[in-house]
């Protein structure tokens, strides 16, 4: 499903990414049951990390990780401003629809970027590249965008899927419809693979408490090695 180039090895040779491929899925706006699950991550997140300001949490070593490798491209890490969004401000995690919100959940859980697709819009195989700066992709918002060179990037015959600055494509989004679903992780020099096996598991559960009868076509961790 999921290949990764020698470019990206010699480029990124202690970075992982993580594949998470389901079917059987269901993506309704709302569900009680995962509603209950995102108020009681809400309120375990102010727990944890309420008397945490932003240096305490920027020690953090996944958060650290995700630091270094932004500051590279001097940009900031969103899922950090997401937490501190949540904890410090009292905001909810956004509703937007349950796939997306099963995501989102185990993202601000694990602080492990994540990107999700309709696995029925892409063209297999993908690939985990380093990009040139030559590639281009649609956002999400329907922008138009040049990835950055040195960047990771996940991409299809067709196109690009995401990369770590600028995020998911809109060509392959979820959507209302989505019955295949994938996930990409994201995880540079700093995290090891098994908190990234660990954060597909609990996307996994998240999925199918929406989607009883999910089943899994591939969970896999990949490296350089």
């Amino acid at each position: 499903m999921l290949t990764v180039t020698t470019a990206w090895k010699l480029k990124y040779p202690d970075a992982f990414i993580g594949v998470l491929a389901m079917h059987g899925a269901t993506n309704p706006e709302r569900h009680p049951i995962l509603d209950e699950k995102k108020a009681a991550l809400e309120k375990a997140l102010r727990d944890r990390y309420s008397s945490y300001d932003r240096a305490t949490l920027q020690a953090i070593p996944v958060l650290a990780a995700y630091r270094a490798y932004y500051k590279q491209f001097k940009k900031s890490y969103h899922v950090q401003h997401q937490l501190e969004s949540v904890v410090h401000k009292k905001r909810a995690i956004p509703k937007v629809s349950a796939l997306v919100e099963a995501m989102f959940m185990a993202e601000l859980n694990n602080l492990l970027l994540t990107a999700g697709h309709d696995l029925n819009t892409i063209t297999l195989p993908l690939r985990a590249d380093v990009a040139s700066g030559s590639e281009g992709y649609i956002r999400l918002n329907g922008e138009a965008q040049t990835v950055r060179a040195s960047d990771m990037m996940i991409a299809d015959a067709d196109g690009v899927l995401s990369c770590i600055v600028y995020g998911p494509d809109g060509r392959t989004r979820i959507r209302p419809e989505t019955e295949r679903v994938l996930f990409t992780v994201y995880a540079p020099p700093g995290i090891d693979a098994t908190d990234v096996e660990r954060h597909l598991a609990e996307i996994r559960d998240n999925v199918t408490v929406v989607a009883p009868n999910a089943g899994v076509e591939r969970l896999e961790v990949m490296g350089a090695s």
